[in-house]
């Protein structure tokens, strides 16, 4: 079967959060706005799942942090904590070196080679991450991205018979009660496939319709995820075996996870390994780079090909 002649033209670089866009967890400034410990909160965070299995309860590990900040808004410690105030402590995280710049870098290098924009092949970017929606949101990164999933607080939930009536006692009140989307460890997989189908440039696409390889926006082939530990390993698993590009990156302060990085290279869960540190010339820098450009001329080579195949009609004798 010969290649398709419109080949799929976007390159997805998908993104981590925490420790591997900023240099520790988004949750940091949230913590020293309500004074906060730090330290204690995310003790009682991994003691939660040890405690309701005694009382004889599931918890999912990777819901606690978030159930454990509404008990603390319940609890007045976070007092009138919303989506607003959310959006307004993301403007105080601090990047990684080299970034936001590098997102657009890595644009421009595609849009500045005559050969790639022949084939119409353009980079975007995406943050998966087991934070703060809003908080991503009220950062520097907001206005370098395509898309983020990240979890959601809702500030109340609709009653019984709300489409008949305007629940006049929710108005004015937008303290967090709920949650709302949850982004998971695993279902990480899912913004993954949703960016494969083209679910979030075209909402009435269903991620479980049955689409083939030629109908998909940006094959697996095309994405690069980046990203920094364990939480990531199905994410990476996917990308691994259908011909995407992995990246582990570590951080040497505020904490020191190089070793745990290490060993999902040596496990061969990851492809590159760098430093969070995306200036012109380090480690990641050079690695992204090398990867848009091989995946960029894959997909031009792959049109070549394409077009090459088509035979011209016979002429005239």
């Amino acid at each position: 079967m010969p290649p398709p002649l419109y080949t799929q033209s976007v390159i997805a670089c998908i993104w981590d959060f925490d420790r591997t866009l900023i240099p520790g967890n988004m949750q940091g400034p949230l913590f020293v706005e309500y004074g906060v410990d730090e330290v204690e909160f995310w003790g009682e965070v991994e003691a939660l799942v040890d405690f309701h299995a005694n009382r004889g309860e599931i918890l999912g590990r990777d819901m606690a942090y978030l159930l454990h900040i509404l008990t603390y808004v319940e609890r007045g410690i976070f007092k009138d904590l919303t989506n607003a105030k959310f959006k307004e402590l993301g403007a105080a995280l601090v990047p990684v070196p080299g970034m936001p710049e590098f997102m657009d870098i890595a644009r421009k290098r595609v849009e500045g080679n005559p050969e790639f924009t022949k084939e119409g092949i353009t980079v975007e970017h995406y943050i998966v991450s087991t934070g703060i929606l809003p908080m991503v949101e009220g950062s520097t990164f907001a206005g370098h991205i395509d898309g983020v999933w990240a979890n959601t607080f809702v500030a109340g939930q609709a009653g019984p018979g709300y489409l008949d009536r305007l629940d006049v006692a929710a108005q004015g009140n937008d303290v967090i009660k709920h949650l709302g989307l949850f982004i998971g460890n695993t279902s990480k997989t899912r913004a993954l496939f949703e960016i494969n189908k083209g679910v979030n440039k075209s909402p009435q696409l269903d991620v479980n319709a049955r689409m083939t390889e030629e109908q998909r926006r940006v094959p697996l082939r095309n994405m690069i995820y980046i990203a920094d530990g364990p939480s990531d390993v199905p994410v990476f698993s996917i990308l691994n075996t259908n011909g995407g590009k992995t990246l582990g990156v570590y951080n040497l302060e505020p904490r020191n996870n190089y070793t745990q990085v290490k060993e999902l290279s040596d496990q061969g869960r990851i492809q590159g390994l760098a430093e969070a540190d995306f200036r012109e010339g380090e480690g990641a820098y050079l690695w992204m780079i090398d990867s848009i450009d091989q995946i960029a001329y894959e997909i031009a080579e792959s049109k070549q090909r394409a077009l090459a195949a088509i035979k011209a009609p016979p002429g005239h004798a």
